[in-house]
């Protein structure tokens, strides 16, 4: 397992939930980490919080210039890169006969077509430290959520790309992985159609008992499978549930 302490990391859409709660987790632990979200306030006032290690830029991960002005920030506050997390994406929910075609190609290009780019321009930086990149699937890849399909639908992407990229760079000496979340209080279920935080949270924890362990999980327990995919010298290629047991689709039966 490698030294976590002095890595330099880029996590996208770092201002909030699991992306902001592994940038504290990870400057705790000793890393220099890059954030990037497109609110420029929000992104900068996470950076404060979190301390000197962790630099703010607000990036847009869609917009070309956006993400080669991300990696070039990382890599002069980390002095080169170790690890890319690919945190950033969006929700998009709708019946199947009503789905708006605009909507499914703008969330496809966060969620996955982004992510894909800017792992493209990271490859080089990331040869020269044998370094590691991870993505962030979801539980609706286990269990079906009617309505969820365009979600559905770019996280399965994501899982397949794991598995491709491990393959592909794998001779260069690059460690690909993705971790598959289960019910986690994010602003992504703002994004799902419900109107505040509270609401957000008492639906989520309204779904403790479908997970095996009884309880939602935590931005810490998701930072800490993401730092053992970073570290792991001999792991690639993984997708880890780190979900609860949500996805084992328990019953009452």
């Amino acid at each position: 397992m490698r030294e976590i302490k002095g890595m330099s990391v880029i996590i996208t859409g770092g201002g909030s939930g699991i992306g902001k709660g592994t940038a504290k987790y990870l400057v705790d632990k000793g890393a220099r980490v890059t954030i990037c979200g497109r609110r420029k306030d929000k992104i900068q006032a996470v950076a404060e919080e979190i301390g000197e290690a962790c630099f703010g830029v607000a990036a847009d991960i869609t917009n070309e210039a956006d993400r080669e002005m991300l990696v070039n920030a990382a890599l002069a506050h980390g002095d080169g890169l170790d690890a890319l997390i690919n945190n950033a994406g969006n929700m998009y929910r709708g019946a199947i006969n009503e789905l708006d075609e605009q909507e499914l190609i703008k969330i496809f290009h966060t969620n996955v077509i982004a992510a894909m780019m800017l792992t493209g321009l990271c490859v080089v930086e990331l040869e020269k430290r044998q370094g590691a990149i991870v993505f962030i699937g979801s539980v609706h890849t286990r269990r079906a959520f009617p309505g969820a399909s365009p979600y559905a639908a770019t996280k399965a992407a994501v899982e397949s790309l794991t598995k491709v990229l491990a393959a592909e760079l794998g001779p260069k000496k690059i460690r690909v992985g993705c971790v598959v979340p289960g019910a986690v209080f994010t602003e992504i279920n703002q994004r799902a159609g419900i109107s505040n935080d509270k609401d957000a949270y008492e639906r989520l924890q309204g779904m403790a008992g479908l997970h095996a362990l009884g309880r939602i999980g935590t931005e810490e327990e998701l930072a800490e499978a993401m730092e053992y995919l970073i570290r792991a010298e001999w792991t690639t290629g993984a997708v880890i549930d780190v979900d609860g047991g949500l996805g084992l689709g328990l019953t009452d039966a």
